[in-house]
């Protein structure tokens, strides 16, 4: 059920592949990526079928991917997606890739009138094909080499049914009157564009405890979070891997804090205090409260 697959880690692989996808008129492509450790999310594998073979390329390896920028900015080549906003903003962003003639079977299942929108479900409505996909697997990490038996299998079916779901899908989208419809939604798709994250200016109010601190500890609060976003982005961690919403309050609420305090009172665990301990004490001093001696 996975079909035949290529892991591009060599130059000739890479040339073989280069051939064959320049060869095509429809590609389907997915990617792989981790948006929950990293701050910045971390493009981790890009998946190329050409309706007959599926392309493993490894980001985090060295090789060139560059002439995919060709197919995919050509608009004599189909390229196949499901739910590919995310994947063609990381594409744009890492590889300065450029996108024409899309076609996205999650908006097209959604404009046909369907309601659950996840990859195997649409296969399952329209296809009437079992995927096992676990949504376990999705958050795996992809970061980490070698990929498992599991991992790889996985990343293969993301694109092994894409096109026979963009020929049912496209005969309905026409049957229906949708077509027009659709490329105008599809269109949109290739303008996205990936962006930096900002911080929010009330994220300190959303965290469970927020409404019982005093004037004085929201203050405190609001400083640790905006210090937890700038350093979340310095080190690429996402920000509860910095310090949780948690470890946050508890700091707001520290009276007279130091290192000694944070950790016979439990408040950071050792190996936080070490990293952030003396950053963490100064944003509470700019914030209002004074260390003890």
């Amino acid at each position: 059920m996975n079909g035949p697959w290529i892991w591009i880690d060599s130059p000739d692989k890479l040339r073989d592949a280069r051939q064959k996808i320049l060869q095509s008129r429809a590609l389907c492509i997915d990617t792989e990526y981790d948006s929950f450790r990293y701050f910045r999310e971390r493009l981790c594998l890009i998946q190329i079928r050409d309706g007959a073979t599926t392309y493993l390329f490894d980001p985090l390896d060295s090789l060139d991917f560059s002439f995919l920028g060709d197919p995919f900015a050509d608009p004599a080549v189909l390229k196949i997606f499901h739910a590919g906003d995310n994947d063609i903003r990381l594409l744009k962003r890492d590889y300065g890739f450029q996108f024409c003639r899309l076609f996205d079977t999650q908006r097209a299942a959604s404009l046909l009138g369907s309601q659950h929108l996840a990859l195997s479900t649409v296969i399952d409505a329209f296809l009437k094909i079992d995927l096992d996909k676990t949504k376990k697997m999705q958050r795996s990490r992809w970061d980490r080499r070698p990929l498992s038996d599991a991992q790889i299998r996985y990343a293969i079916r993301d694109t092994l049914f894409l096109f026979p779901l963009y020929e049912t899908l496209s005969a309905l989208l026409a049957e229906r009157g949708l077509t027009e419809q659709a490329e105008a939604v599809f269109a949109g798709m290739a303008a996205v564009v990936w962006q930096e994250k900002i911080p929010h200016p009330h994220a300190h109010e959303r965290i469970p405890g927020y409404e019982v601190l005093t004037d004085d500890e929201r203050l405190r609060l609001r400083r640790l979070v905006e210090w937890r976003f700038a350093k979340a982005r310095e080190v690429d961690r996402s920000a509860f891997m910095v310090l949780s919403d948690q470890e946050l309050l508890r700091l707001s609420q520290s009276r007279t804090p130091t290192l000694a305090f944070f950790r016979k009172e439990g408040l950071l665990p050792p190996g936080k205090i070490d990293r952030y301990g003396t950053e963490v004490l100064a944003v509470l001093t700019a914030a209002g409260t004074s260390p003890a001696g």
